[in-house]
């Protein structure tokens, strides 16, 4: 009977071990996959460049979600200045470091598709929509990320830096 009881505790033992493995692996694929050092809610400020040739301060605040397995990315953009605001969402899959997913603007009611690399802290898409393309570009390091997006549409530049916390 104690030789049945130790293996009851050693299946119990192994099982909690199992779990505890898997709960380490799930996290370090996460932190290890592409959108690695993204996860979490990040704010800040930069300039937005329009069409007009005219600068504003911006301010932004951004959400991005890592799925579990660290191959998907859900992203939610929002800034604001005085007189323009744009609100950017992505949903974005990784095969290897080649990303592709779909992205919308929903204050003009524009979306499309984006494709392009992530690794390293780094995500470099190229965005397009009917009548819309642009680059976008970030960078994180810790808990600094910078956002860059080039357009030849009404936002011409955008630079903004921001912590996560």
């Amino acid at each position: 009977m104690k030789f049945f009881g130790r293996s009851e505790l050693a299946i119990k033992a192994a099982s909690i071990g199992a779990v505890l493995l898997f709960s380490v692996s799930a996290s370090q694929a996460q932190s290890s996959g592409p959108f690695a050092g993204f996860e979490g809610a990040w704010t800040g400020t930069g300039t937005v460049s329009l069409s007009d040739g005219s600068t504003e301060r911006i301010r932004c605040k951004a959400d991005y979600k890592v799925a579990g397995t660290g191959l998907s990315l859900k992203q939610a953009l929002h800034c604001a200045s005085e007189s323009y605001k744009f609100d950017l969402t992505s949903d974005v899959t990784s095969q290897g470091e080649r990303i592709s997913g779909n992205w919308s603007e929903t204050n003009r009611n524009i979306f499309g598709n984006l494709q392009g690399t992530a690794g390293g802290g780094q995500i470099e898409v190229f965005v397009e929509a009917n009548g819309f393309a642009a680059n976008l570009s970030l960078r994180t390091n810790g808990t600094k990320q910078t956002v860059q997006i080039s357009s030849k549409g009404e936002i011409r530049g955008v630079n903004i830096t921001m912590t996560k916390g």
